[in-house]
């Protein structure tokens, strides 16, 4: 079985890789002749909106497309469909764009068959407006909308012929909401709230869908505050879920919006958006050409069960149902799906890996495996490298807007790069290549201090002590993190989950002598990190290298000594 370890660690890594980037974790796309909710039927939408660019300076092909859409929904049999208009909005100072403009937005309602004075509706709501001008280092261009946001609207219209299938069943109602001017600061939402209050009478629970990007999963990016029981119908209904508490954090710090940020201190509600390739957002890449039916159909995988359950349950006809105090703290691990606690749970879990940790790092020391003063000084050393990674990262991200003429942002979202993800790809496997060589080195000249008639046994000691006191060097560094972040932010799972993980792992090896503890804790290990640092590097692009970076070679020297412990022939006795 030794021999084979090599063989099954390096088949478990590309497996682990492949789940990661999405591999057999989420849904193909379905045909035009599916049962189900189609991709393929969807993007028939999105082909005709997407013909021209449809912005608030392009009143007629704006026109077009709404009177397109306003055509879809009474195919769809919409009780009733209303249009809001709102004269002279003020948009923002563009050359390519009227200061002041026109907007309409349109509104559609579907009822029970058998309609209830307590029910209440599901809203729907997303843009039928494309980018307006995007000034590039090389041109200004325009986006023709079919990702942002055709996916949202055509995968509004989807769910809706979805639903209607079991129309007899419904407790609640739909009502859909296509806003106009979004894309000039959320104009059309914001006249809706503040001018047209009925719209959103009797709505209990809201679903907002954008795209960021016209590639990759659909990511529940963003809820209410106070989300528990919004997470709660999340991650009892959604199908494929895909989602980061961490991510409501991360873009509560960055100045973007959608047709949410109006209402979600008021309206319960998910924000979903796809995120991969940010160079094509608001550019006129952002075309037909360019989309991804895998994408929509994630979509579709998600909202319609969530849909399916806010319609046929009775419960939902309290329009307070969702009202609560807590958040959530959530995460998804590829293959294991989605992990949903409750802020106090989360934080009484991760004092029990931190009690689990100490222990288990008494206990090695007490049996002479570890040397204090060697984790110790480890863990100041990754610390030291893994500062080094952050500033290194930030200064590739500078020299690569430099060289395409970008403007460079600081742990910001850079665009323009047209090569960010192959120099975030090439800049982390460079360094994971660099870390395995400096681990070696160590691990060798630990070996070259071993002599004596006992050489072999010798030298297998000093690289089991060499592993464990690398490892435990650099899970206490994210013990140290853990902490810090939970107590601060309450989130930390980018430290959290591989010092769970780690010292779960090696507790079980202790205790049963087992590998297939190693191996199953590199394999998990990596689904996270790669899954998680895979969605940050897609979302805020090569600005994040530095973070990119840093938090992949913390997991890597987590990972390695891990890998060298599994491979590590038993000693002869």
């Amino acid at each position: 079985m030794n021999k084979f370890r090599p063989l099954i660690l390096a088949v478990t890594v590309v497996i682990a890789g492949l789940l990661a980037y999405g591999l057999w974790t989420r849904p193909s796309a379905e045909s035009a002749e599916a049962e189900g909710f189609s991709a393929a039927r969807a993007v028939k939408d999105i082909e005709v909106m997407s013909r021209e660019h449809h912005s608030v300076a392009h009143p007629q092909e704006r026109a077009q497309v709404r009177e397109y859409l306003i055509s879809r929904l009474e195919g769809l049999g919409a009780d009733t469909i209303s249009l809001y208009k709102y004269d002279s909005l003020v948009g923002p100072q563009n050359k390519h764009v009227v200061y002041t403009f026109d907007a309409v937005n349109i509104l559609a309602e579907f009822s029970p068959l058998t309609p209830s004075q307590d029910q209440t509706y599901l809203l729907f709501v997303a843009h039928y407006d494309s980018r307006y001008s995007q000034p590039m280092p090389k041109d200004t261009v325009w986006s023709y909308g079919a990702a942002d946001d055709g996916y949202g609207v055509s995968t509004i219209l989807e769910t809706v012929s979805q639903a209607l299938k079991y129309r007899k069943d419904w407790k609640q109602g739909i009502k859909v909401l296509f806003t106009d001017a979004e894309e000039v600061g959320m104009m059309g939402m914001k006249a809706a709230w503040a001018n047209d209050r009925d719209i959103f009478d009797n709505v209990g629970f809201m679903i907002n869908i954008e795209a960021r990007g016209p590639w990759g999963p659909a990511l529940l990016f963003e809820t209410c505050p106070g989300n528990e029981k919004v997470m709660d119908l999340y991650a009892e209904a959604a199908k494929y879920p895909f989602t980061y508490s961490l991510t409501t954090v991360v873009y509560n710090f960055m100045p973007n919006f959608t047709d949410f940020t109006i209402v979600k201190d008021e309206l319960p509600g998910m924000n979903f958006s796809t995120i991969v390739d940010v160079n094509h957002y608001h550019t006129d890449l952002d075309n037909f050409s360019n989309i991804s039916e895998q994408s929509i159909q994630h979509y579709g995988a998600q909202i319609v069960p969530v849909t399916k359950e806010y319609l046929t349950n009775e419960v939902y006809a309290d329009r307070d149902y969702f009202k609560a105090e807590n958040d959530t703290v959530n995460f998804t691990i590829p293959v294991l799906g989605l992990f949903n606690f409750s802020k106090g749970m989360y934080k009484v879990v991760n004092v029990i890996v931190f009690i689990l940790f100490l222990l288990a790092l008494a206990f090695e020391g007490v049996r002479g495996r570890l040397n204090a003063s060697k984790v110790f000084k480890s863990s100041l050393t990754v610390l030291g490298l893994g500062v080094g990674m952050l500033v290194l990262g930030e200064l590739v991200a500078y020299l690569s807007a430099v060289i395409c003429g970008a403007k460079f942002k600081l742990f910001g979202v850079i665009y323009g790069v047209t090569f960010d993800n192959i120099a975030m790809i090439v800049s982390v496997v460079l360094m994971a290549a660099v870390c395995v060589l400096v681990y070696l080195r160590g691990r060798a000249a630990a070996v070259r201090k071993t002599s004596g008639s006992m050489r072999a046994s010798a030298a297998s000691n000093a690289v089991a002590k060499y592993a464990a006191n690398k490892v435990y060097g650099t899970l206490a560094l994210m013990f140290v993190l853990s902490a810090v972040l939970l107590f601060t932010l309450g989130e930390n799972l980018m430290f959290f989950i591989p010092l769970a993980l780690g010292t779960a792992a090696l507790i079980l090896y202790r205790l049963t002598s087992l590998k297939v503890w190693l191996l199953a804790a590199i394999a998990l290990i990596l689904l996270h990190a790669l899954s998680f640092l895979y969605a940050l590097a897609m979302a805020l692009t090569i600005g994040a290298l530095g973070a990119v970076a840093m938090i992949a070679f913390l997991d890597m020297m987590v990972l390695i000594p891990l890998c060298d412990l599994y491979l590590m022939y038993p000693k002869k006795k």
